[in-house]
């Protein structure tokens, strides 16, 4: 689609890249920083594995209901000042759920973090593929990567803090005043405009066929998508639970898991615009899949510390790219305005986080949490399976004007 000339300026290009990384980069930050003192906040409010799981639900349960009010939003206010914004409300509702002493104080800050997610997810990714397109070439997965680069800063600077006893309420307040400051300096460096001009009324009768058979495919995207989404839930819920409880690890090592699913993840991210490039999509999914499954099979057949940050390496390493590739895939579907596949995909695949929770909860009250986890297993070869559903794409030559 044709975009304002100023847009394609090489150094308005490249800070618009800059700002949206750091986006990805602090959306990831906020909630990871919570994620390894979550066992303390368990036995704080004196909660079961299945009451927490619920509390937890309340996240993806935000996220729906605020998901699909995402594309609107962009195009009245822009996806550049809608996901800067949108992060600094998140950091005070991170610091909201850490500080709240009851379970209903909790899930309902949790619910608030969702839907603040949400509708940051959609923001900075649609604003990150309208970047993309002016450079005309993969740059999605990086900016991933520097999600990934925040989960493991926020995982470690959270494990250090409850190994040194820190109150969780001062280190995550902190976060939201030092983090969110910057959030807000970050609209200041996106792409103005709309990212995309208003389709006349001829154009929006011409698409209507290609859109209704859009629909398929995005059903098929969405639930390849919560197969990428189980396997980070669990990672980022229930890896420092299960290493605690389960494999007799203390407070800083438990929250290791989380950050070895986040570093495999980084790893693969940063690098997987190249590998795309010369794989296709499609490949690397599907094999991504496979490694998933392996990983965290292996992990549960030999439980132990070192097997289980193995597992959970290899599960992130695996479903690095996924998420990405059907953002992408969503977003360049026939007959959608850019945005709109991707706050449907968006939105389907938090049915997936909606279901994580309490599905892993109620098994591990049932059987045991190792027994619930065989659950990335399952969406593993999920990913195998569907991921031919994603094209093989490759490269395609930057446009006149476009950044290196």
């Amino acid at each position: 689609m044709p975009v304002a000339p100023p847009t394609a300026d090489p150094g308005r290009l490249r800070r618009a890249r800059g700002a949206v990384s750091a986006c990805f980069f602090l959306n990831a930050v906020f909630f990871a920083g919570l994620v390894p003192r979550l066992p303390e906040i368990k036995d704080a409010l004196a909660l079961s594995s299945t009451a927490l799981g619920l509390a937890l639900a309340a996240m993806p349960l935000g996220a729906l209901l605020a998901a699909l009010f995402a594309a609107p939003i962009n195009r009245r206010f822009g996806s550049g000042p809608v996901a800067s914004f949108g992060l600094a409300l998140l950091g005070i509702a991170v610091w909201t759920a850490a500080v709240s002493p009851t379970w209903w104080g909790l899930a309902g800050a949790l619910l608030v973090l969702g839907a603040l997610d949400a509708i940051v997810d959609v923001a900075q990714n649609a604003h990150g593929l309208r970047v993309q397109r002016l450079y005309g070439r993969s740059i999605i997965n990086s900016f991933h990567g520097l999600w990934s680069v925040g989960a493991v800063t926020g995982g470690v600077l959270g494990s250090a803090a409850a190994g040194l006893r820190v109150p969780l309420g001062v280190q995550l307040g902190v976060a939201a005043v030092v983090f969110g400051a910057a959030a807000l300096v970050i609209s200041r460096h996106v792409l103005p405009g709309p990212d995309e001009p208003e389709p006349v009324a001829g154009e929006v009768r011409a698409e209507r066929p290609r859109r209704r058979a859009a629909f398929p495919a995005l059903a098929l995207l969405g639930v390849l998508a919560a197969c990428g989404a189980f396997v980070e839930d669990v990672g980022a819920s229930w890896s420092a639970l299960y290493l605690r409880t389960e494999l007799a690890a203390g407070p800083a090592v438990a929250g290791l898991g989380f950050v070895a699913l986040s570093v495999a993840m980084t790893v693969g991210r940063l690098t997987g615009d190249r590998v795309v490039d010369r794989f296709g999509q499609r490949r690397v999914a599907r094999a991504g899949g496979a490694l998933a499954a392996l990983g965290m099979g292996l992990a549960l057949a030999v439980p132990s510390v070192t097997t289980t940050l193995i597992g959970f390496a290899l599960a992130g390493l695996g479903v690095a790219t996924l998420i990405p590739a059907v953002y992408q895939a969503a977003d360049e579907l026939p007959g959608l305005p850019h945005g709109t596949g991707l706050a449907v995909i968006n939105w389907l695949l938090r049915i997936g986080f909606l279901l994580s929770p309490p599905l892993i909860g109620a098994v591990a009250d049932a059987v045991s949490l190792r027994a619930a986890l065989v659950a990335v297993v399952v969406a593993g070869v999920g990913a195998l399976v569907l991921g031919r559903a994603l094209p093989n794409r490759g490269a395609t030559a930057p446009p006149a004007g476009a950044a290196p």
